[in-house]
C-alpha cells in the first residue's frame, strides 16, 4: 500500500504579492495583477502588459553577493521556499536530511540571464560572458539552490515541461514520498520570462492578448472576448509530507494529495486536438489514480489561459470527463488575476488550491463579463464563493502536448 502524502505548507509570489497571505487575500478580492510592463520598454512590441512581481527584493531573502549568481526565476523560488518553510514549520536537521527532496519546475529558466549575456557576447566578446551564466539560467538551479539553502539532501529534480513543469513537479514529488524515495519534498515551479525575447516570441505566435489599453481587463478566461494570454512570473512552492512524518512532527496539515496524472496529445506543438483528448484522459487518469467518482470533485481550477482554444476545449474536456454533472462543478481561472506563469503556474496554481481548502473559499475568474456559448460553465465569476469542498483538481496543460493535473482532498485524519 502506498504511503499518504499531505502538504503542510505554501509559498506563493506573484503579481498579486511577495508571500502567501498577500497573494490569497488578493485573489479572493478579485484582483488583478496585470499592468503595462516596467520591466524593459516594451514600445513596439504587439502586447505591451504583463503580470510583473511588484516590489520583489531579493536581498530580503538571498546574501547580496549571491544575488548576481542567480537568475529571476531562481530568486523567485527561494523567496517562495522561504514562506514555504516558515507556513509549515519544517526544520531540515542532519538526521532527516537524506530524507528530504527538491523537485522545482520551470519552463524556460534563466530567460533574463541568457538575453543579458547575450547581448554582453555581441558587444564585447567571449570575455565579457559572466562565469556564473550557466549555473543562473539552467532550469534545475532552482532546485540546486534551495537544496543548498535548507539543506535537503535527499533526491533533487526538476521538470522542464513548458506550462505543466511545476504540476508535473508537485507530482513527481507526490510519487517520490508514495515509494518512500523521500519522506518530504519542497517542491513546484518558478518562472521569471517577462523578457523581450520572451514577450515577443508569444506576441509572434499571436498567443499574448493586445489589450493593452486596459491591462487589468485582459486575462480573460472562458469569457466571449479573450483574446489571448498575459504572462506572468512569480513561485509557488509546496512542502509535501508522508502523514507520519508530519503527525510525528506536529505539523499544520493544509490537504492532502491524493491523485497524479499525466498525458500526452501527441497532435500539434501548439494546439490541442478538437475533441480535447489531452485534457480528457489526464483528468480521467487522475481521478483514477485517487480512486475518485466525478461527482465527488468540488472544485476545479482550470488551466484556463484565456487564449480562444485552450478555454473553449478545457470546457469541452470537463464535460467528458463529469457528464452532466459538469453544470454543477465549479471552476475558475486564477490566471484571470496572476497572469500566466509558464511553468510556474501549476505550483502557483496548485498552492491556491489548497488554500482554498484551508479557507473553504473558491477564488474567482475575473473578468468574465460577456458569457461564450462555447463556454457555458460555472466559472465562479467575478467573486470568490464560499463552498465545502473534499476534493479539488488543478489542471495543467503545456506546448508539446504535454498535460498533468491533480487531485486534492480535505484533510480529516
Amino acid at each position: 500500500m502506498s504511503r499518504r502524502v499531505v502538504v503542510t505548507g505554501v509559498g506563493l509570489v506573484s503579481a498579486l504579492g511577495v508571500g502567501t497571505e498577500e497573494t490569497w487575500a488578493n485573489i479572493l478580492a478579485g484582483k488583478s495583477g496585470v499592468g503595462t510592463i516596467t520591466h524593459f520598454d516594451p514600445t513596439g512590441f504587439p502586447a505591451t502588459i504583463a503580470a510583473e512581481v511588484k516590489g520583489f527584493d531579493p536581498i530580503q531573502f538571498i546574501e547580496k553577493k549571491e544575488v548576481k549568481k542567480m537568475g529571476l526565476f531562481i530568486q523567485f523560488a527561494l523567496a517562495a521556499s522561504q514562506f514555504a518553510m516558515e507556513h509549515s514549520g519544517l526544520k531540515i536537521t542532519p538526521s532527516i536530511a537524506d530524507r528530504a527532496g527538491v523537485y522545482i519546475g520551470s519552463g524556460i529558466g534563466g530567460f533574463d540571464v541568457i538575453e543579458r549575456e547575450h547581448t554582453a557576447l555581441l558587444k564585447g566578446g567571449p570575455r565579457k560572458i559572466s562565469p556564473f551564466f550557466i549555473p543562473a539560467s539552467i532550469v534545475n538551479l532552482a532546485s540546486g539552490f534551495v537544496s543548498i539553502r535548507w539543506g535537503a539532501k535527499g533526491p533533487n529534480s526538476a521538470t522542464c515541461t513548458a506550462c505543466s513543469s511545476s504540476a508535473h513537479a508537485v507530482g513527481d514529488a507526490y510519487r517520490l514520498i508514495q515509494r518512500c524515495d523521500a519522506d518530504v519534498v519542497i517542491c513546484g515551479g518558478a518562472e521569471g520570462a517577462i523578457t523581450p525575447m520572451s514577450v515577443g516570441g508569444f506576441g509572434a505566435m499571436r498567443a499574448l492578448s493586445t489589450r493593452n489599453s486596459e491591462p487589468e481587463k485582459a486575462s480573460r478566461p472562458f469569457d466571449r472576448d479573450r483574446d489571448g494570454f498575459v504572462i506572468g512570473e512569480g513561485a509557488g512552492i509546496l512542502i509535501l509530507e508522508e502523514l507520519g512524518f508530519a503527525v510525528r512532527r506536529g505539523a499544520p496539515i493544509l490537504a492532502e494529495i491524493v491523485g497524479y496524472g499525466m498525458s500526452g496529445d501527441a497532435f500539434h506543438i501548439t494546439a490541442p486536438s478538437e475533441d480535447a483528448d489531452g485534457a480528457v484522459r489526464v483528468m480521467r487518469n487522475t481521478l483514477a489514480d485517487a480512486k475518485v467518482l466525478p461527482e465527488q470533485v468540488g472544485y476545479v481550477n482550470a488551466h484556463g489561459t484565456s487564449t480562444p482554444h485552450n478555454d473553449r476545449l478545457e470546457t469541452l474536456a470537463i464535460k467528458k470527463v463529469f457528464g452532466e454533472y459538469a453544470r454543477k462543478l465549479p471552476i475558475s481561472s486564477t490566471k484571470s488575476m496572476t497572469g500566466h506563469l509558464l511553468g510556474g503556474a501549476g505550483g502557483l496554481e496548485a498552492g491556491l488550491t489548497v488554500l482554498a481548502f484551508r479557507d473553504q473559499i473558491l477564488p474567482p475568474t475575473i473578468n468574465y463579463e460577456n458569457p461564450d456559448p462555447e463556454c457555458d460553465l460555472d466559472y465562479i465569476p467575478n467573486k470568490a464563493r464560499k463552498a465545502s469542498i473534499e476534493y479539488a483538481l488543478s489542471n495543467s496543460f503545456g506546448f508539446g502536448g504535454t498535460n498533468a493535473a491533480l487531485l486534492f482532498k480535505r484533510f480529516t485524519g
